[in-house]
């Protein structure tokens, strides 16, 4: 069974416990009470029995059936539905996982329709069970205390973020190589976080500014005030979380590109002290390559050498060798080969 608790309350006080829908639709007919139904993963056909018995709107009930939708408030006649992603920090993983809750609230009846494990509406229902003064109040005192709940469990999730935001700052500066990875995986969650929280700030603007007109008791008035500025210090956190990040990613990309830099440098400087080398040894390589080119020719065994008679010949032969060495010497100098 996907329904996972279903009552029927009148005057704030739970008086049965029905076995199933119908019984449920009977016994709120009876008594004049409020129903309160939680599904949980329900399947089609409970959502349109649940949509049949409460006349709920055909559109509302096709978000309903299809899920992945986003943070939204919709008053349909007499019945508000609302769509909220809860979430919860991770620590084993450092990550945030998001579900998403259903809310259908009229006259007489509040149906939830969870699709992740939080939040936890059977601690909501324990919560307005034991004060019947705040479950008097209606359904929408159903809506204002699951609201609460979902706004309670993002503080955690705030608490988890703000840690990765400060390990990345440690991080940033100490040249690991998954910093960059981690900072755009990190921005997607915030990203993520944002588009649940964001829309809460104008949902809940909506329902204060509808109380008058839909007999929004005082107190509830109150409470959702103070959900409200939750909602309002989240939103601000989240928002300096991007912000951050996007200021880590642009100091990463600097620090990345300064160390691509010097490491073009070392390299640049690597070869020019390895072309200076080359420069040394190919010119000496010139120089002692001149006296040996002069021995060369005259070593040749030829009979006829117009030098080999020559009285200065020898000598000849050796101060062109030392000329040609000198001169070359000098050359390189000049070029600052040497």
């Amino acid at each position: 069974m996907t329904m996972v608790d279903n009552a029927v309350y009148v005057d704030g006080r739970r008086t049965d416990n029905p076995r199933n829908l119908d019984e449920t639709f009977e016994v709120m007919r009876e008594r004049g009470g409020m129903a309160w139904i939680g599904l949980y993963r329900p399947e089609p056909a409970e959502i349109q029995s649940v949509a049949a018995e409460f006349g709920l709107h055909e559109l509302a009930v096709e978000d309903a059936l299809h899920g992945h939708q986003r943070a939204k408030l919709e008053r349909y006649g007499d019945t508000l539905f609302t769509v909220l992603r809860p979430a919860r920090y991770l620590d084993d993983v450092e990550k945030v996982e998001f579900g998403e809750l259903h809310v259908f609230v009229g006259p007489d009846f509040a149906v939830t329709i969870r699709h992740a494990e939080s939040p936890n509406l059977a601690r909501v229902r324990q919560r307005l069970e034991t004060a019947p003064e705040l479950l008097t109040l209606g359904p929408q005192a159903v809506l204002y205390a699951i609201l609460d709940e979902v706004v309670d469990q993002y503080q955690p999730v705030v608490a988890g973020l703000e840690n990765d935001v400060d390990e990345i700052e440690d991080e940033l500066f100490g040249s690991s190589p998954d910093v960059t990875r981690r900072i755009y995986e990190l921005s997607r969650e915030v990203i993520e976080f944002q588009r649940a929280t964001h829309p809460l700030r104008g949902m809940l603007e909506n329902l204060l500014r509808g109380s008058e007109k839909y007999a929004l008791d005082l107190e509830l008035q109150n409470r959702l005030r103070d959900v409200h500025d939750h909602v309002l210090r989240i939103v601000e956190r989240v928002d300096g979380f991007r912000a951050l990040l996007q200021n880590a990613l642009m100091v990463n990309a600097a620090l990345v590109g300064q160390q691509q830099n010097e490491e073009m440098r070392h390299l640049s400087e690597s070869s020019l002290a390895q072309n200076e080398e080359v420069k040394k040894i190919s010119s000496w390589a010139a120089i002692l390559f001149a006296p040996t080119l002069v021995g060369t020719v005259y070593g040749m065994n030829f009979n006829y050498m117009p030098e080999l008679d020559w009285i200065f010949g020898y000598p000849f032969a050796l101060a062109l060798m030392v000329v040609m060495g000198i001169v070359l010497y000098l050359s390189f100098r000049w070029r600052k080969w040497l």
